[in-house]
């Protein structure tokens, strides 16, 4: 589970214009549609080529808890590509993104300034060459420390230091314990 990925990923959806499938049968379908075959879903699901066939004949309606979330991330993942590629286009070009968290930040500064650790909630819009460096990376499988890092940096550059205007000796933003976390486009 990545809690940075994840967040981008619920910010993308919610630019969808339609819901996605919600019955176990519909999302087989769909996956079914998109891989091109029972096979390959099947291999993915890390289920029978059966099992698959009989979701989509509607013979199973009820997949156990953890199919279930599997089956759902897939479809969400796939669904509206063009939709999806719009909002990370828009978000990297024009409208940046808005970060939302809790969590817990300090940084390494000059002898004499406050740069003690606290937990603190902030909600800052990322200009968007951070969206574009966060989607970049995400597509390129970094891992979460490595979006952290891009997150840090941003709030670096636009909260604590104000886009120049202040703390230009800022060396590092330390962000840490993360409490709670989300994007939105």
């Amino acid at each position: 589970m990545s809690l940075f990925g994840d967040g981008l990923e619920a910010a993308v959806q919610k630019a969808f214009t339609r819901p996605a499938p919600k019955s176990a049968g519909a999302q087989m379908r769909y996956l079914v549609k998109q891989l091109k075959g029972t096979k390959a879903v099947a291999q993915m699901l890390r289920i029978s080529q059966r099992t698959v066939e009989r979701y989509v004949k509607d013979q199973i309606k009820k997949p156990r808890p953890e199919l279930a979330a599997r089956l759902e991330r897939e479809v969400k993942k796939r669904w509206q590509p063009q939709i999806r590629a719009k909002a990370r286009q828009k978000a990297a070009t024009t409208g940046g993104i808005v970060i939302d968290t809790q969590a817990r930040m300090g940084y390494t500064a000059p002898i004499g300034s406050t740069d003690e650790d606290r937990v603190r909630h902030l909600t800052v819009a990322l200009p968007p060459h951070f969206a574009a460096r966060l989607f970049d990376a995400q597509e390129a499988g970094a891992s979460d420390a490595q979006l952290q890092q891009i997150v840090a940096d941003g709030l670096k550059e636009v909260y604590f230091q104000d886009g120049g205007r202040r703390a230009g000796s800022l060396e590092e933003v330390r962000f840490t314990d993360v409490q709670h976390l989300e994007f939105d486009l």
